[in-house]
């Protein structure tokens, strides 16, 4: 059970919590579609940044709603969002969710033969420290996934001169388990909080009965870590087919 952290006050706080949370359009495993449940359910966790991916903005399969604004208003954050994919009034993709202050840097396409894919960057402000967030859902494809990830480590995202060497935080469903290329292509320029952590990593897919790891947190250029687990609460089970993933890190 994942314990809640001390309020040191704004002024103090260096600690906060990392959440990468595949949505999965907030239809749950009971197929139930409910954006405020999934919304209840990051706030069990109380993370400082989240990364969500594939949520639906104004698409008729899920009543039109604008499911990051209906959670970041519920969390009381701000949030950014990303379309991965539009058509006409419809859009489907990927949301940085904080509380901290935050300004967009960059939000585009990767690489895809297969269904669009995109990343977002943000620089988010930890008690005056300037930390490079991304947020990212690779493809289905193995050839999409291995482009997109070495795109990822380039000079338009990680490599960027404004991000390197720099406190960098990289959240997302990369539909990779650790043994594969895309995988180590970003476990060589980070650090995966599973494998530093200590402890097992536990899968985080499918969420009834998880089997493997496809939801990874990466750090890099300071931020320390101190742990990291899967979420396994009922309602977790229950919310999306994947299981939130959760790090605590010091800036």
């Amino acid at each position: 059970m994942i314990e809640p952290l001390p309020d040191t006050g704004a002024a103090e706080r260096r600690t906060i919590r990392i959440l990468s949370y595949n949505v999965h359009s907030c239809v749950g495993t009971d197929r139930r579609l409910d954006p405020g449940r999934v919304a209840d359910m990051i706030a069990q966790i109380s993370p400082d940044i989240i990364g969500l991916q594939e949520l639906d903005v104004g698409r008729k399969r899920s009543g039109g709603i604008d499911q990051a604004e209906a959670i970041a208003s519920r969390l009381k954050m701000d949030f950014q969002f990303h379309p991965a994919l539009s058509v006409e009034e419809e859009r489907y993709g990927d949301a940085l969710l904080t509380a901290f202050p935050m300004r967009l840097r960059r939000a585009g396409a990767l690489a895809s033969i297969g269904e669009p894919r995109g990343a977002l960057w943000a620089e988010i402000s930890v008690n005056g420290h300037a930390v490079q967030v991304f947020n990212t859902h690779l493809g289905l494809l193995r050839r999409d996934r291995l482009r997109q990830a070495q795109e990822l480590v380039g000079k338009d995202w990680l490599d960027h001169a404004d991000a390197r060497e720099k406190p960098t935080i990289l959240i997302g469903d990369f539909n990779s388990i650790p043994s594969s290329a895309p995988y180590r292509t970003l476990a060589a320029r980070m650090q995966d909080v599973r494998q530093h952590a200590g402890g097992l990593a536990a899968p985080t897919f499918p969420a009834r009965f998880p089997l493997l790891r496809l939801d990874h947190i990466f750090v890099s250029g300071g931020p320390r870590i101190l742990a990291s687990e899967a979420v396994k609460y009922p309602l977790a089970r229950r919310a999306s087919d994947h299981l939130p993933l959760v790090a605590t890190v010091e800036i």
